[in-house]
């Protein structure tokens, strides 16, 4: 089992959003995909942004969603930063 759980993940992620603006994340698939590529970006070498007991980068990662190290950015953002 997770922990924290995906329904606390996305409350995290979406805590930003104004009322009347649309969340940034509305399915766990969203914060699957962005753990894993968060945890892809650490076993390619990046530091963690947490300290983490758990040497399983999958766990820093959630982690880092958790403690807000970590934003979730819309492709539109994406886009338009490039």
């Amino acid at each position: 089992m997770l922990h924290p759980s995906y329904t606390d993940l996305m409350q995290v992620v979406n805590s930003d959003v104004e009322p009347g603006e649309q969340p940034v994340v509305n399915s766990r698939y969203s914060i699957v995909l962005a753990t894993s590529k968060r945890a892809r970006q650490i076993i390619a070498g990046e530091r963690p942004l947490v300290d983490n007991k758990c040497p399983k980068p999958l766990s820093i990662a959630v982690e880092e969603l958790n403690q807000g190290k970590v934003k979730i950015v819309g492709d539109e953002e994406e886009i338009s930063e490039d």
